[in-house]
C-alpha cells in the first residue's frame, strides 16, 4: 500500500499541474493504495461511485488525517455509504435546489437574476466535492459545456442589464490557460460588465494551478482591463494548508481579490471552534469570508451534510462573538431557488430571513424580511411555514 505519509512530504510547488491531473484517485482501486477499506466498505463505494464519480487530487487527499474517521477532509473527498440515501429523516430532497435548469439560456448561460449571468464553463473539477450541490451534473456526459463561448458572450452583450458575469462550473481553472484566455478576452471590451468573477476550488484542492505563469501574468494583465474577484470554498482550516497560503498569495500579487464561500457541513464544521478556525485562518492569509452557505436539500447530499438550522445559527452566532469584525463579516445564507436569502438570526422559535437577490420577474421580494416558524428539525425554507404579521 502506498502511505499518505509519502505524499505529505511532496513538494506540491514544483508539479505540473496539467501532468499531476493524471495521477488523480478516480476509482476504488486507486483509493485502496492509500486508504483501507473492508470488502463491505469497498462494495458499498463502488456503489457510490457508479452514481457519482469521485475525482481525489494526491495533494488533497494527503491532507487527510489516516487515524482519524471523522476526519473532515476525508469526510468531504472520499465517498460515503450514505450517499446512497436518496431521502430520509431530514426530510424531502431535490434534484435542482438551485432552480439551475429554470434560467438555462443555453450556451452554458444561467440567468437568474437581472444584473447577474452564470456562465457554466466546464463540468469538470479537479475533484469532486461529496457535498456538491450540483452533483447529479458534474463529472457526467451533459449538454451543459460551453463548445463555443462566442454564443455566451453574445448573449451578454446583447443584455446590457448584466453588470458581472460568473465564470463557473464544475472549476473554470482547469480549463486549460489558453482556452481560459480566449473566454475572457470576449468579455474584456463589452462595456455594461463591472466585473469577471472566476469560481473555484482549486486553490483549496488542486493549488499547484495557480504556480503556472502564463495563467497569472494573463489574469494580472486581464484584471487591469476588467476587474477580476475570484470566489473560492475552504471549509476547513484543516485546508489551509502553506501551499494553499502560496496559490492564494500568487492571487492576491496578481490585483485580484479572494472571496470565500463556505458550506455549512454536519461533521465537517458544525462546531463554534470549526467556524472560529476558519474564518480567522481566511484573514489570516488575506480571504475575505464572504458568505457561510445553509447546505441545500439535495438529493444524495442532505441527509447526512445538512445541519439544523436552529442549531446551526446557535453556532454560527457564538463563533461570530469570538470573532473579529473582518473575520465575522461572511453572511449565513440560504441559496434558494426563489433567490438567496441570508439567516439573521432567531428570537426562541422565530426565524428572521431577509431575501437579498430575487428573480428577474419579482423585483418587489428583494430585500423583503421574513418571519418562519422554526422547529427542532427545520433545515430548509420549505421545511417551515411562514409567520403573517
Amino acid at each position: 500500500m502506498s502511505s499518505l505519509t509519502e505524499l505529505s512530504n511532496t513538494d506540491w510547488g514544483n508539479i505540473y499541474w496539467k501532468d499531476e491531473l493524471r495521477n488523480n484517485i478516480d476509482s476504488i482501486e486507486g483509493l485502496k493504495k492509500y486508504i483501507d477499506l473492508t470488502p463491505d466498505e469497498e462494495k458499498q463505494l463502488q456503489q457510490v461511485v457508479d452514481h457519482h464519480p469521485m475525482n481525489i487530487p494526491r495533494y488533497y487527499l494527503s491532507l487527510i488525517n489516516p487515524n482519524s474517521p471523522n476526519d473532515p477532509v476525508r469526510k468531504l473527498s472520499i465517498p460515503t455509504a450514505d450517499e446512497l440515501v436518496v431521502a430520509g429523516d431530514m426530510g424531502e430532497t431535490t434534484q435542482d435546489p438551485y432552480g439551475d435548469d429554470k434560467h438555462n439560456k443555453g450556451n452554458g448561460i444561467l440567468h437568474k437574476y437581472p444584473y447577474s449571468a452564470l456562465v457554466v464553463a466546464t463540468e469538470y473539477c479537479s475533484m469532486y466535492c461529496r457535498h456538491c450541490f450540483r452533483k447529479r451534473l458534474v463529472g457526467l456526459p451533459n449538454d451543459k459545456t460551453v463548445e463555443n463561448f462566442q454564443n455566451a458572450i453574445k448573449y451578454i452583450s446583447e443584455h446590457k442589464e448584466i453588470a458581472n458575469v460568473v465564470i463557473s462550473g464544475g472549476d473554470p481553472f482547469l480549463i486549460d490557460t489558453s482556452l481560459l484566455k480566449e473566454m475572457l478576452s470576449g468579455l474584456a471590451d463589452i462595456e455594461h460588465v463591472n466585473y469577471v468573477r472566476i469560481g473555484t476550488r482549486a486553490p483549496v484542492v488542486y493549488p499547484m494551478r495557480f504556480f503556472d505563469d502564463e495563467l497569472m501574468d494573463y489574469l494580472k494583465e486581464f484584471n487591469k482591463k476588467k476587474t477580476v474577484y475570484i470566489p473560492t470554498h475552504f471549509n476547513h482550516a484543516n485546508e489551509i494548508t502553506d501551499v494553499a497560503r502560496k496559490a492564494i498569495l500568487r492571487i492576491r500579487e496578481a490585483g485580484i481579490t479572494v472571496n470565500n464561500q463556505a458550506v455549512f457541513l454536519y461533521g465537517v464544521n458544525d462546531t463554534v471552534e470549526d467556524i472560529e478556525n476558519l474564518m480567522n485562518g481566511l484573514v489570516r492569509i488575506g480571504i475575505n469570508p464572504y458568505y457561510l452557505y445553509q447546505c441545500m436539500p439535495v438529493s444524495r447530499v442532505r441527509n447526512h451534510f445538512q445541519v439544523y438550522l436552529k442549531r446551526g445559527l446557535d453556532i454560527v452566532d457564538k463563533a461570530k462573538q469570538k470573532l473579529d469584525g473582518y473575520a465575522k463579516r461572511f453572511k449565513f445564507i440560504m441559496g434558494h431557488e426563489i433567490g438567496k436569502i441570508e439567516i439573521c438570526g432567531r428570537i426562541d422559535d422565530k426565524l428572521i430571513l431577509k431575501q437579498l437577490h430575487s428573480e428577474g420577474d419579482k423585483p418587489e421580494d428583494t430585500s423583503r424580511m421574513m418571519i418562519m416558524q422554526l422547529t427542532d428539525t427545520a433545515g430548509w425554507l420549505d421545511d417551515m411555514e411562514q409567520i403573517k404579521i
